[in-house]
């Protein structure tokens, strides 16, 4: 049997996935965790979404690190995010729906870029976004040469003095703690969180869901029972077909 599925490169962005044939086809940038850009995962999801018709873009922005360490996510410059969102937009396989997927600190990223972009007006911003196990305020930095599990020797909380982000050259509104202020957003959100989280508790999507309702918004929202921060393959069986329906209803032109 073929391999229906064909790797492209965006110029000076890395390898897309996305069926065989000319397109164009609905996009959507997938934004990796904390497990940074050698993991693969978002590799793995780029080619479950391109079986399914779509073209998937894996970008990487975490900072250093190789096949052993995660590198870190420190002062990283979201407007950079904005830019690759714009050349895969211009992409010549790509149609004029761009969606964003994002889990854990991808999760966080994706919340943060579309209610930056909705705020200041920019355009090229997502058509649609989901995100999974997502925090509702900003977070501090990650290094991975200095991640523990608790309890392990060497183990401490996050570094206050360190940022995980920037907006136009400043952490101004994304200092730790910050709500996200993702009711900006004026596009479909899809929400899902287990609700046996034990690195980010699943009232943080609660949370999310209560102020986008009381701002009158009807995100799609999915709590899995019983499911920890990344779920296990019974929890993935019953996650993924919710993901590829909500891509396909607000990205699949009719």
């Amino acid at each position: 049997m073929m391999l229906n599925i064909k790797q492209r490169f965006l110029p000076g962005w890395g390898v897309t996935y996305g069926p065989a044939g000319d397109g164009p086809f609905p996009a959507i940038m997938l934004l990796h965790g904390s497990e940074g850009a050698w993991a693969g995962w978002s590799h793995r999801d780029a080619v479950l979404f391109a079986a399914h018709g779509f073209l998937a873009f894996p970008y990487g922005y975490s900072s250093g690190g190789n096949m052993w360490n995660a590198g870190h996510i420190i002062d990283y410059p979201l407007e950079r995010s904005v830019e690759a969102l714009r050349a895969l937009r211009d992409f010549q396989y790509v149609d004029e729906r761009v969606g964003l997927y994002g889990v854990s600190r991808g999760a966080e990223h994706a919340l943060l870029l579309g209610s930056l972009m909705a705020r200041d007006e920019l355009k090229g911003a997502p058509d649609t976004i989901a995100v999974h196990s997502a925090p509702d305020v900003v977070c501090g930095a990650f290094d991975a040469r200095n991640a523990r599990d608790a309890g392990d020797p060497g183990w401490q909380a996050w570094d206050v003095s360190k940022r995980a982000w920037t907006w136009r050259d400043s952490h101004e509104d994304l200092l730790p703690t910050t709500p996200i202020e993702i009711e900006r957003y004026p596009g479909p959100l899809m929400l899902t969180h287990g609700t046996k989280d034990r690195m980010w508790s699943v009232e943080m999507t609660k949370r999310l869901e209560k102020r986008l309702r009381e701002h009158g918004r009807n995100p799609t929202v999915h709590y899995y029972e019983g499911e920890d921060h990344i779920p296990s393959s019974a929890g993935q069986n019953i996650h993924y077909p919710l993901l590829l329906d909500f891509f396909t209803k607000s990205l699949v032109k009719p």
